[in-house]
């Protein structure tokens, strides 16, 4: 039977990655939503989205089906109820259908699939991903669930004689991966490096930590928990509790902490943003679903969207929020809202052929290209702001 992770009336609580993405491609922890589902299902998991995302994913199959809300959280126990489900069965938690097997499903709405009428709907709990912010606040949690999923009954890569180790049976390295000269404590948490990561010498990383296939630890980096860095990313200067979701730079000094950075982003040399007010009080988070402010935590640095990228030396707010595509430039502390599709911070439009260049120069320096699915969903999002 077929698995699909949708996308439900409540995925513009992730704003802004939900802009430029399904739900299910959100990373927390180690892996996304749609990689964690996968490794639980062991085989491949479709994608249900809004209309201006499906140019980014495989058709969805129209024979019977398991549907997931793609916003449940999914560790080894959820995944064997929803994966078990029968035929007109269905999973729910407070009154929220999270998984049912649907067989007749009209596929443009997908409403009508968590709406149906189920034979039996039993009340199982389940952890919701309900804000972009909570991605850095649970990530320490699903990193060490994802850890044990990955390596489970496998063998780590050894860890070369010149690095320094702390807890070495909570350390994991793929193939190709190169470490040299550097120290890795695992005793607060485990650490995983993944497919030709690269960490250079004279950094320090304490775990939970996870860096995916090809990221890159500069020297003298400083990285504590819990910080995942996606595919491809580049990470250097003090990182704390940060995620870093796949192909972004962080490379130079600075510090980012409390933070959940998205796809194809660059911070320039020497930014650094404040996680914490100088009252050491609640901070307030914009929300671009409610258009309001929320209170969050002590602690909230920054969620910035796909495709932004901000000058050097600039200095983030506490609790900040950016949308999606903006080129980020201004003196004095950053504005904390800085909305999709902006030049500097003035409310100025950014061009979009200019946009569009510029995240084209960005995916070569990774050997990637910008694709005409992905040029349709600028064009969306680009003609959708105020």
């Amino acid at each position: 039977m077929q698995i699909i992770l949708a996308d439900t009336e409540y995925r513009n609580g992730c704003l802004p990655f939900t802009e430029s993405k399904a739900v299910a491609d959100l990373r927390i922890g180690i892996l996304t939503i749609r990689e964690r589902w996968q490794h639980l299902a062991g085989k491949e998991v479709f994608v249900h989205t809004v209309p201006w995302l499906r140019c980014l994913y495989p058709s969805v199959p129209t024979e019977q089906s398991i549907w997931i809300d793609a916003q449940a959280l999914a560790n080894p126990d959820i995944a064997r109820m929803a994966l078990a489900l029968q035929p007109g069965n269905a999973l729910a938690w407070e009154g929220r259908i999270w998984a049912c097997c649907a067989a007749d499903t009209n596929f443009q709405d997908v409403s009508s699939v968590f709406g149906a009428a189920y034979q039996q709907v039993t009340e199982q709990p389940v952890t919701f991903l309900s804000h972009p912010w909570q991605i850095m606040q649970w990530n320490k949690e699903w990193l060490a669930i994802d850890f044990q999923l990955i390596t489970a009954h496998r063998f780590s890569e050894p860890i070369p004689e010149t690095v320094f180790c702390t807890s070495v049976n909570n350390i994991f390295i793929e193939p190709g991966a190169q470490l040299m000269n550097c120290w890795l404590n695992a005793s607060e948490g485990p650490i995983y490096i993944g497919k030709n990561a690269y960490i250079m010498e004279g950094a320090a990383i304490r775990g939970p930590f996870a860096m995916g296939e090809g990221a890159v630890v500069k020297m003298q980096a400083s990285i504590y928990g819990a910080t995942t860095l996606g595919p491809f990313c580049t990470a250097g200067g003090e990182i704390k509790n940060a995620v870093l979701m796949g192909y972004s730079n962080k490379g130079h000094q600075g510090y980012l902490g409390d933070a959940v950075i998205g796809e194809w982003c660059n911070l320039g040399a020497g930014t650094t943003n404040s996680n914490v007010k100088n009252t050491a009080g609640m901070v307030k988070v914009w929300d671009f679903n409610t258009n309001q402010y929320m209170s969050v935590a002590n602690k909230c640095g920054v969620v910035m969207g796909d495709y932004c990228t901000v000058a050097i030396n600039s200095s983030i707010n506490t609790g900040s929020m950016f949308g999606t595509c903006s080129n980020i430039f201004g003196s004095g502390l950053l504005p904390t809202i800085v909305p999709s599709c902006n030049w500097g911070v003035t409310g100025i439009r950014y061009n979009f052929d200019k946009a569009l260049d510029s995240i084209r120069n960005w995916k070569q320096f990774k050997g990637k290209t910008l694709t005409e699915a992905e040029i349709s969903v600028l064009k969306h999002i680009f003609a959708h702001q105020n």
